[in-house]
């Protein structure tokens, strides 16, 4: 991958132009120009039995899409814009293309057979045997050791991840990293939005939020009553709000 280099809104408005009508060159740029951003959406879905460079490719993927759907018209800025078109694309993978896929009739038999060892286990003491679940359920004995396999999916929170490395990080600790992920790109999304608020909009949250002014102070500021900086305000928080959940 060539050096990273940051793109200007301009710059991203002309090779999105370029990328839609077949240029290459421009769409390798993109993705260079982007690279950030796809790594940071790419990092907070780690974990889950997918490698970095197949999620990372599979971002891509989204990526391409969101230059393929957007229009500067849509009066946002091109990476907010694809923000949720990466992120949707590396969730579909890992719900419906995922390494692990489990199907309905082995997932139902799976909570059938948790319920029923339970009751077998509180009765008699004992866990019952394959062939007696397959004898039960009147199933194959594949497909009860398939089923229980699919239960397995617990473990505990501060179990070892490498438990043949004693110096191995435990899942709470990689939970945090997570979070820290999660964080950082809350803060970019956060950012993008604001930045691209219009004008007095942008100013009010700057100076609340960023500055520490008083809504009055805002307000003698801006020459406008204390209600619409309240107004204003509270709709702001609001868009803010569901945008950072619709990612």
């Amino acid at each position: 991958m060539e050096q990273y280099k940051p793109l200007d809104v301009v710059q991203t408005n002309e090779l999105i132009l370029k990328s839609k009508n077949g240029d290459e060159e421009a769409t390798e740029t993109l993705i260079n120009g982007n690279f950030p951003l796809i790594k940071a959406i790419v990092k907070r879905h780690l974990g889950k039995g997918v490698e970095y460079d197949d999620l990372y490719q599979i971002g891509c993927v989204g990526f391409l899409k969101a230059i393929k759907n957007f229009d500067p018209s849509f009066d946002v800025k091109f990476s907010t814009y694809a923000v949720p078109m990466i992120a949707g694309e590396i969730k579909r993978f890992l719900r419906d293309d995922g390494m692990v896929k489990v199907s309905r009739s082995i997932k139902t038999l799976s909570i059938k057979l948790k319920e029923y060892i339970e009751k077998v286990k509180k009765e008699t003491g004992e866990s019952p045997k394959v062939d007696d679940l397959a004898k039960h359920f009147e199933v194959e004995k594949e497909d009860i050791v398939v089923a229980l396999e699919s239960c397995q999916t617990t473990i505990s929170l501060h179990a070892k991840i490498d438990e043949d490395d004693p110096n191995s990080q435990n899942v709470l600790d990689k939970l945090a990293i997570f979070d820290k992920n999660d964080e950082m790109l809350d803060k970019f999304i956060l950012k993008n939005e604001i930045m691209n608020l219009p004008e007095k909009e942008k100013k009010i949250i700057l100076l609340r939020y960023y500055r520490g002014k008083t809504q009055g102070e805002v307000a003698e500021m801006l020459d406008v009553s204390q209600v619409q900086v309240s107004r204003i305000e509270a709709k702001i928080i609001e868009q803010l709000k569901s945008k950072l959940v619709e990612k």
